[in-house]
């Protein structure tokens, strides 16, 4: 029997449905203390009643004790009430005091708030930090915890103190990292041009759950092997980045540091072997409920009609869990993620610093966003991928040649790593001669070659020539490869070049134009090109090395945008 059928004489008016049952599972408890159920909520009432071996855990040297953590606060939606909390393992007399009980289980102790690093005027940092640098370029956005976190971080990666390591992770929910993805590598390596150790990691073992954040619906399901799959795709594309950052972006300046270790894992290889009592009794066992459920994003899918599922509910908790591990094995003391991600780096934080005493710190970089202000990503179907199977170097390069103005210096401090000075050279010289376009084509090419190296780099530009400005050299230099990239939609044709064939034979053999007389006034018009060259004469015959070129390639143009590719046969 419930405890709303059981004392009916009680209202509990302001709280909500989950909360009732909670009530049902806690007056059981005082009825019943011998239940499973009283083991439930005596964890939950006694936060220092953690596992014994998590207890015994030795801390770091370099730990210190952690001050008591200060009278929670009431959650917004609930009135505080000021009788006192009934005592454990007593039972109810009344509604208020049964209440005040639930609230001291439920209510979380309160972190401190992330701090904005642009809220300090930056002469009062020191100029020759990362932090510093990083906060200039729009690159950090937050640090967490907030008062004197800021101080005390940009004091730890100061010039010449020893090197830290910071880690981000990304889930393998596809094959391959996209733009959206870019912020975060590029803070990594920075860390790294810094002297700094960076870890990618790879969620391999959290995708199988899926991240809540930002999110009104659980994402779809992923299969293990299909997981696995993409956590390869992923530690390949992220180990050419570092490697193409390393031979083509990186060069140590005189007396400056040496480029950090890099080191790309997959979280399958700890949390797949961890036990799930281990884990609950340890870890779960320092992570506060009430904490959790404060959080905005998870208060929003809990007030959803589709709700929240356990295994959702938890993937912080298992985030929260990489950052522990990588602190014991790798040192690792800062966790940088998305905008987005703030939520779980606080979980982070708290995990870490309760079981190790140790101060550790998070750092937000900003989400990328479409011209209508959506996410850029798989989910939104905007994505523009690092994969070459995806995104050509020639789409990736042309997307960042079409940014805007108002963008364009922007991204140049996000997505490379040019100097300040050197930037603001460009946008003087934009501001001068717009025609040319140069801060965009200088963005496109840096991000170009950091994603594709300098083959995707001079691949682009090659398609961009051929393209937009008719370059016969560059069609003739052009790949099989690269011509499916250029023109993915175009239709492709196999012809054996015959004595006096025609343009408008060609045109017909290509299915190009209709028979008869529009097929023939297309031509006479000018709407109809053969590698670049305008043909009005339909009868003009077809000569090798003009229309036929070397490569043994034409490319037909009819109208303004309809492309058809000739693959000449026994020339």
């Amino acid at each position: 029997m419930t405890f709303e059928r059981q004392h009916k004489h009680l209202k509990f008016p302001s709280l909500s449905p989950v909360n009732h049952r909670v009530i049902n599972t806690w007056f059981s408890t005082q009825y019943y203390p011998g239940s499973m159920l009283s083991l439930f909520v005596c964890h939950v009432e006694r936060p220092q009643a953690a596992s014994a071996a998590a207890e015994a855990e030795p801390a770091p040297s370099n730990s210190r004790p952690r001050p008591a953590p200060p009278r929670p606060a009431p959650l917004p939606h609930r009135a505080p009430h000021k009788m006192a909390a009934p005592a454990l393992g007593r039972r109810c007399g009344g509604a208020a005091g049964l209440r005040g009980g639930l609230r001291r289980a439920l209510l979380p102790a309160p972190l401190p708030a992330p701090r904005p690093l642009h809220e300090r005027a930056p002469r009062s940092r020191s100029s020759a930090g990362l932090l510093a640098a990083q906060c200039e370029r729009g690159l950090f956005q937050e640090v967490f915890p907030g008062q004197g976190a800021e101080e005390q971080l940009a004091a730890l990666l100061e010039p010449g103190r020893p090197p830290v390591t910071a880690y981000c992770g990304f889930d393998p929910t596809a094959d391959s990292l996209h733009v959206g993805h870019l912020p975060a590598v590029a803070a990594l390596l920075h860390f790294q041009r810094a002297g700094h150790n960076v870890v990618a990691v790879v969620g391999g073992a959290t995708a199988r759950l899926g991240d809540p954040s930002g999110r009104l619906r659980a994402r779809e399901p992923l299969a293990a092997a299909r997981v696995r799959a993409h956590a390869r795709a992923l530690r390949l594309c992220l180990w050419r980045l570092f490697e193409n950052h390393r031979r083509l972006l990186w060069a140590p300046g005189p007396g400056g540091p040496g480029l950090g270790r890099a080191e790309v894992l997959d979280n399958a290889r700890w949390l797949g072997r961890q036990p799930l009592l281990g884990f609950l009794c340890g870890a779960g066992g320092r992570l506060r409920m009430g904490t959790l459920l404060s959080r905005q994003g998870c208060r929003e899918r809990l007030r959803s009609a589709e709700g929240m599922s356990l295994a959702e509910f938890v993937y912080p908790a298992l985030q929260a869990y990489d950052f522990l591990h990588l602190h014991r094995r790798k040192g690792c003391r800062v966790q940088l993620g998305g905008a987005d991600q703030m939520g779980n780096i606080m979980s982070g934080y708290e995990l870490v610093t309760k079981m190790t005493g140790t101060d550790v710190f998070g750092i937000t970089v900003p989400l990328i966003t479409s011209t209508t202000g959506d996410k850029l990503g798989k989910t939104a179907g905007n994505a523009v991928w690092l994969n070459r199977d995806k995104t050509s170097p020639f789409e990736l390069y042309q997307f960042f040649v079409r940014q805007q103005d108002d963008i364009v210096e922007k991204y140049l401090k996000l997505f490379t790593f040019l100097p300040f000075e050197e930037i603001a050279h460009i946008m003087e010289m934009h501001a001068k001669e717009p025609e040319k376009w140069g801060p965009q084509k200088r963005l496109a090419a840096e991000v170009t070659k950091l994603v594709h190296g300098t083959e995707g780099l001079e691949s682009a530009k090659r398609c961009t020539r051929a393209l937009y400005y008719s370059s016969v050299e560059a069609l003739e230099a052009m790949s099989d490869q690269e011509l499916q990239e250029l023109f993915k939609q175009a239709p492709s044709a196999e012809l054996v070049l015959e004595p006096g064939m025609s343009v408008l034979d060609l045109c017909r053999k290509a299915n190009a134009i209709q028979d008869g007389p529009s097929g023939y006034q297309k031509i006479t018009d000018g709407g109809v090109s053969v590698n670049g060259i305008r043909v009005t004469n339909p009868e003009t015959v077809l000569i090798l090395g003009q229309h036929i070129l070397k490569n043994g390639v034409s490319l037909l143009r009819v109208g303004k945008k309809n492309y058809y590719i000739i693959k000449w046969l026994q020339l």
